[in-house]
């Protein structure tokens, strides 16, 4: 019997899967995701107005500047510790509390209001889809009033996650929170046509379990119900070239949710336009992630999932508490996987094409190229692909570099040093990417 769900299904807490699973293919395309990241890098001193942060941010703490920020309401993201601190929102789900934090809108002025960043592509998936659930409020923007969710996660289960013998694919993993048959992170409220990011990250009245994360997300380090602050540990990733920096709250497959630190929400793979990086209609962009860059503490040179769960302490839960976990990702420990849009480009028409809703596709290297080191650090989409022109990289399985169906939804949050401008090379094409030949 495969261990897969059924379309439209999710499966139970406490299913586990092995890496015969992974190897089988029983996981949805290629199973494996990741959108972890890493961080290191020169910080600046805490700017005024970077308060709620008593007992998780002490003075020796570095800070990003906001004006790096491109979710705006942000209030600050501490460097030392690799979190980012979210206006917190609450709701409720079967009359009970439960807590979100808001990151996009698909309305330029909303957003703009709010402080979101704008992704206007999340508009193209339609009303009664699966993936975006329908809430409740007096108000039609988000957040103004109090929101009756339509269904949530529960974060009860362990999150497991048991290196393989090359770190990747783990051998043994469970995701530590499961989306029930009506939660998305995307929402509508009803009787309005604007799709916002909006993840829970607690549930009930507190309080709250941040250590072994039994009734909040796994990324979550510190939750104010008073001041309504959250603070959400962040990937460190690349994009056009530039270090960046982003939040992991979901993936739609069982084992990117673990790795990711996400709620697993199987809908999100029936959103519609796999590999629609560039289609304005599709609700999906690229992200790249290698499955065998190499390891070590720092990157570059190191990169990719094998990376990030030998190195980063990927079996372990994530807190304040493990400053071993959150110092293995300030030096550099993060997958640093690949966005391929931003909202910064200059470009306007790219710039447009930004979602939170990332197409997975999983990057090998070939053994020539691992035999010669030259598996270091990729930071340009469209570097990797001329690299699959050349037939230096593939998809994990050794056919050509595509998508596998495997939604993760990760929002960015800031850039580190500039912004990503432009991308760092042409984009050779689809047929040029589908060669295969020797590096």
């Amino acid at each position: 019997m495969s261990n897969e769900p059924e379309r439209g299904a999710n499966p139970a807490p406490g299913t586990t899967y092995s890496r015969r699973d992974v190897l089988k293919g029983t996981l949805a395309a290629s199973a494996g995701a990741l959108a972890l990241t890493a961080f290191g890098g020169a910080a600046q001193a805490p700017e005024a107005g970077a308060q709620g942060l008593a007992g998780t941010s002490q003075a020796a703490d570095e800070f990003l500047p906001s004006s790096k920020f491109t979710i705006k309401n942000t209030i600050a993201l501490n460097l030392t510790k690799h979190f980012a601190t979210a206006p917190l929102h609450e709701g409720r789900f079967n009359g009970k509390p439960v807590w979100y934090i808001i990151t996009e809108a698909s309305d330029a002025a909303i957003a703009r209001d709010l402080g979101l960043n704008f992704a206007p592509r999340l508009a193209n998936i339609p009303a009664g889809h699966p993936a975006v659930q329908e809430v409740v409020s007096a108000n039609p923007i988000l957040g103004r009033d109090m929101v009756t969710f339509a269904g949530a996660p529960d974060f009860s289960p362990m999150r497991i996650v048991t290196p393989g013998p090359q770190g990747f694919p783990p051998a043994r993993f469970q995701p530590g929170a499961f989306a029930d048959a009506k939660y998305s992170d995307l929402v509508r409220v009803k009787g309005s046509g604007v799709v916002y990011n909006a993840p829970i990250v607690a549930v009930g009245p507190g309080p709250f379990d941040v250590v072994t994360h039994r009734d909040t997300h796994d990324r979550l380090l510190n939750i104010d119900t008073g001041k309504l602050t959250a603070d959400m540990l962040l990937v460190r990733a690349f994009a056009h070239g530039k270090d960046i920096f982003y939040h992991s709250f979901s993936a739609s497959n069982p084992l990117a949710a673990p790795i990711e630190r996400g709620t697993f929400i199987p809908a999100l793979a029936e959103i519609d336009f796999r590999n629609s990086r560039t289609l304005r209609e599709g609700a999906r962009s690229s992200i790249f992630a290698f499955v065998n860059g190499q390891t070590g503490p720092n990157s570059p040179p190191a990169q990719g999932l094998n990376h990030v769960i030998l190195d980063a302490h990927g079996a372990e839960d994530a807190s304040l508490q493990n400053a071993a976990l959150l110092e293995a990702l300030r030096v550099g420990g993060d997958a640093h996987n690949i966005l391929d849009s931003f909202t910064t480009l200059v470009d306007p028409a790219l710039a447009m094409l930004y979602t939170p809703l990332w197409d997975l596709q999983l990057v090998r290297w070939s053994d020539a190229a691992v035999a010669q080191g030259l598996n270091v650090a990729q930071k340009d989409g469209n570097q990797i692909r001329q690299l699959a022109a050349r037939g230096m990289v593939t998809a994990d399985d050794g056919l050509p570099l595509v998508p596998v169906n495997i939604i993760v939804n990760c929002p960015i949050v800031a850039f580190f040093d500039t912004a990503p401008d432009v991308p760092q090379a042409p984009d050779p094409g689809r047929a040029a990417t589908l060669f295969n030949g020797a590096p």
